[in-house]
């Protein structure tokens, strides 16, 4: 799991992935796709103690939530209720960066469920949640995943520092989702300034848990700052795999294939029909975004 880089990759994404001709992600999709593998689990895993990890990332258990099938599934989902293209592609953007990321970690994620059970993974640091939320917490910060989330924040501020201006966040965020930012602007009656501090937000959420988690580690829970790979040292990752290298690259690899071509299958079956029946917002459709003229701080809104 990581403790801040999913915050900061939403940018990133973002702006990566729109690209003139695409379908513009929904922002506020990817963050749901980011966030939502350990939404539905991290309630769950706290309380199992010694079988944390396995809930967490197995199956049995909640291992399924971090598998790129899940993102397809939300993804159709959004499709078939709501025909919106750019929610659709928002949450598989996320939730496919999410269980790419959490490879970094020692029990790794199931990204081919069903079609390999194999744990992928490169063991950069440990998965600690047997030791609790702050025992869990303390052991990341003080491990080579510190390094990983501000790497993270340095390629999001390097190569996306523009996603968190204001004229981005006007010209390009908006218009992708007008009718989320529009139901905040009126349901909750905040003006655009608002809107912008909830955007930019989350990026200094992601700051904010960086920063006193490693403090905690340091001054609060006191444990040793051992920034080796697999580390750190002081305390035993969870590992979810008895295979070795070669067997898990060809179960894996076997796996990837009948992903794909599952999802090809279902492509012709009826997800270009669900795709076609879907919207893009409306700044995609040339039709000026639906902006009410009249309205101060607006937010494009669906006609």
């Amino acid at each position: 799991m990581s403790w801040a880089a999913h915050e900061f990759e939403n940018y990133l994404l973002q702006k990566e992935f729109t690209r003139e001709g695409w379908t513009k992600p929904s922002f506020l999709a990817i963050v749901f796709g980011t966030f939502g593998p350990d939404i539905l689990t991290k309630f769950f895993v706290y309380g199992a103690h010694d079988e944390a990890a396995r809930v967490h990332r197995d199956v049995p258990g909640l291992g399924w939530s971090h598998s790129f099938l899940f993102g397809v599934f939300l993804a159709v989902l959004v499709l078939w209720f709501f025909k919106s293209r750019a929610w659709a592609i928002g949450i598989v953007i996320g939730q496919w960066a999410h269980v790419l990321t959490d490879m970094g970690d020692s029990a790794g994620v199931l990204p081919f469920f069903p079609f390999s059970m194999e744990q992928v993974t490169i063991g950069l640091w440990t998965h600690s949640a047997q030791e609790g939320r702050y025992g869990d917490a303390a052991a990341y910060y003080s491990g080579p995943a510190i390094f990983w989330d501000l790497a993270w924040m340095l390629l999001t501020l390097a190569l996306a520092w523009r996603a968190l201006t204001s004229s981005y966040f006007k010209e390009v965020v908006m218009p992708a989702d007008p009718r989320a930012w529009g139901w905040l602007r009126d349901r909750l009656h905040l003006p655009q300034k608002a809107l912008l501090m909830i955007y930019r937000g989350i990026f200094f959420y992601g700051l904010g848990r960086m920063i006193s988690w490693f403090l905690f580690a340091r001054f609060d829970h006191k444990t040793p700052f051992q920034p080796v790979w697999g580390g750190p040292e002081y305390v035993e990752g969870a590992d979810l795999s008895d295979a070795g290298f070669v067997e898990v690259a060809i179960r894996t690899t076997i796996g990837g294939i009948l992903f794909f071509a599952f999802l090809y299958l279902c492509w012709r079956l009826f997800g270009k029909r669900l795709w076609d029946r879907g919207v893009d917002p409306p700044v995609m459709r040339g039709d000026g975004g639906g902006v009410a003229k009249d309205r101060p701080d607006d937010v494009p809104v669906s006609p």
